[in-house]
């Protein structure tokens, strides 16, 4: 298994070149498969929208272990990853379900155990290790974290006085994951993918990831594409994508759905109740139970998804869903 200390993962940011075939649809499970133990991954998204939730299922139905999870702010995804045993390090800036619910419990308790490393970084310092993997650069400098404890649980950073002004610099190694794991609203069959408001990380993590996994709630020609606005990440980036409607659920993915409260509600309460519990309620259920994707919307059921979409009635439909308990 990697040492998920050392691996920087310098130089070029992807080892087999850009990615041209004209067809990269597959399915759920075999973009699950191009992730493997001890990887590093990245996963787009952030807090409770557009986080790529059924490919995470699918690397907890095939044990994956071992990863190292890279970030900046995320949610219910980590924490889910670290339910299912599926992390070893984390280097994210925050995981957590925000003022909602508040601080996640798989999270907490792997890393508070010690079977999660703790590898914090922030998120002024991921972008520019992630630039440095992108230009072909060993590294980048950086203020961000200077007066901080960083640099401490940090060695690998390195200080240096700036040539041209003398000023004190701190330098961060290129980081240039093994797998961006990605969620659109929009693909084509070449892999080119449209996201819908704020892209997060996701761009950069693309152009410095060795390579990209995306999920998409549905898949339209590339003149589509242009015609809803254009090509957020180009297709020579992506190297598989599969069409999976709901593929973010419980997270939002607008202008498709809304984040799911009263879902989110009862995998918090699963999580916060400890391991035992939490693989009872929520694992068994909507993971281990749900052989595909198919299963796991059967699961949830068709209402969630008419539930869900009933946001675009206006902004009492959109604010009603924010406040619904959770449900059985």
């Amino acid at each position: 298994m990697n040492d998920p200390r050392t691996p920087h993962r310098e130089g070029p940011r992807r080892d087999d070149g850009i990615h041209t075939r004209p067809d990269k649809r597959t399915r759920l499970e075999d973009l699950a498969a191009l992730v493997k133990d001890g990887d590093m991954i990245a996963v787009g998204g952030g807090l409770s929208s557009r986080e790529p939730m059924a490919i995470l299922r699918a690397l907890l139905r095939r044990r994956i272990r071992g990863l190292r999870a890279v970030g900046s702010a995320h949610g219910i995804d980590i924490d889910l990853l670290c339910g299912g045993g599926a992390v070893s390090c984390s280097s994210e800036s925050y995981v957590g379900f925000e003022q909602d619910f508040g601080i996640a419990p798989n999270y907490r308790r792997a890393c508070e155990s010690g079977e999660v490393k703790v590898d914090d970084s922030c998120c002024y310092t991921l972008v520019q290790q992630l630039r440095a993997a992108v230009l072909g650069l060993p590294f980048m400098p950086v203020r961000s974290v200077r007066g901080t404890s960083f640099p401490e649980l940090h060695p690998e950073y390195k200080t240096i006085t700036c040539p041209y002004t003398s000023q004190e610099l701190l330098l961060v190694p290129a980081l240039a994951p093994d797998v961006a794991i990605l969620h659109a609203q929009y693909g084509d069959a070449q892999g080119n993918l449209r996201i819908e408001g704020p892209p997060v990380m996701d761009l950069l993590f693309a152009k410095a990831s060795r390579s990209v996994i995306a999920s998409v709630e549905t898949i339209v020609s590339t003149e589509r594409l242009i015609e809803l606005g254009g090509i957020t990440i180009p297709y020579f980036y992506v190297t598989a994508l599969a069409e999976l409607p709901l593929g973010a659920h419980p997270t939002a993915c607008y202008p498709f759905y809304a984040y799911d409260r009263p879902h989110t509600a009862l995998y918090y309460e699963a999580a916060r109740g400890g391991p035992e519990r939490f693989s009872a309620d929520y694992l068994q259920p909507f993971v281990h139970g749900c052989p595909d994707h198919a299963a796991y919307l059967a699961r949830i059921g068709e209402a969630t998804r008419r539930r869900l979409a009933s946001w675009s009635a206006g902004e009492a439909a959109w604010m009603s869903l924010y406040r619904e308990e959770v449900t059985a």
